[in-house]
């Protein structure tokens, strides 16, 4: 599959749902994969991406940032709180805000520095242990103690469990969504995206469509 053939896809997803065409952003997920495929979609004109680590982030995006303008780049994975600093720098915006100490960590930076990326809070809508993201009961007090920091709270980002029909945790984030007043929804990967942006998704994150399998580093 292509950038092409995903795009295409978004857009008869948007039609479908009787959404305006591009009221869906399509972030290509680059983590783990070889310079020259990223490289290949940047010279098609796509300027959206999503990186899980700030380390791998660090490496690869400045370098491309001064060869590509207007870069928009995305953290859909877990930040640490001691790469805040570094992600504030690198990132437009972040999607895995998931816990008080992380939300105070950015805010007293953002203070700092006069600057904070758009950021999403991260529901764990499976109650999934391993997984991180405040638990459903708990994200309407986690919004307003972001909000309560003055952190830019757009929205909300799920991964639903592998092995559960993922619309109906992209219904609940969008109910979630709904009633505390945030209009971003960051839901949908390479298997789901349609679904997702049929319940309202604003951020889809698609990876291995478009480049095909990840390349895992060697050890």
């Amino acid at each position: 599959m292509s950038l092409q053939d995903i795009t295409t896809r978004i857009t008869d997803a948007e039609t479908a749902a009787g959404r305006p065409k591009g009221s869906v952003k399509l972030i290509a997920v680059s983590k783990v994969q070889p310079n020259e495929r990223v490289r290949d979609v940047l010279v098609q004109g796509h300027r959206c991406f999503g990186e899980n680590r700030v380390q791998e982030a660090a490496g690869k995006w400045p370098e491309f940032k001064e060869q590509f303008s207007d870069v928009d780049l995305h953290l859909i994975g877990p930040l640490q709180t001691n790469k805040v600093r570094q992600a504030i720098e690198l990132f437009s915006a972040i999607h895995s805000v998931d816990r008080p100490k992380l939300a105070k960590a950015l805010a007293r930076l953002a203070q700092e520095t006069g600057t904070c990326p758009d950021l999403f809070i991260q529901v764990n809508t499976g109650e999934e242990d391993q997984k991180a993201g405040i638990l459903p009961t708990d994200a309407d007090a986690f919004v307003a103690e972001c909000r309560g920091l003055d952190l830019p709270v757009q929205g909300l980002m799920c991964i639903p469990p592998v092995d559960e029909e993922p619309a109906l945790h992209f219904a609940l984030l969008a109910k979630i969504a709904a009633r505390n007043g945030l209009t971003g929804l960051s839901m949908g990967m390479s298997g789901d995206f349609e679904r997702a942006i049929a319940l309202g998704a604003t951020h889809v994150r698609v990876g291995s469509a478009i480049f095909g399998e990840r390349v895992k580093p060697e050890e």
